[in-house]
């Protein structure tokens, strides 16, 4: 009768230790579906970020081609203007 106790007392043990752990799993395993949903997310927001900046960082190299064409076509002018202001400051001898 004693080792009846014994076994019965043993499987009520695990059986309470069984039901706890499977407890735990499940709340470990909604947590990291809650975690995995938010760096889902976090993964969403940054890429629409890196999107963003890729964007102005186009932009910003057009403007930089449109800045380089407006200087090329001050120098020029530049270089016209002064040409003629030397002619008429400084006419040559004929």
């Amino acid at each position: 009768m004693e080792t009846v106790l014994k076994i019965i007392l043993l499987v009520a043990i695990f059986s309470v230790s069984f039901i706890s752990c499977g407890d735990v799993n499940k709340k470990i395993d909604d947590k990291i579906e809650t975690l995995i949903k938010k760096a889902e997310t976090l993964d969403s927001i940054l890429n629409k970020e890196v999107e963003k900046v890729s964007t102005l960082d186009s932009l910003i190299t057009k403007e930089h081609k449109n800045m380089m064409k407006l200087d090329s076509l001050i120098q020029k002018s530049t270089t016209i203007i002064d040409s003629v202001v030397n002619k008429i400051i400084k006419p040559e001898n004929k």
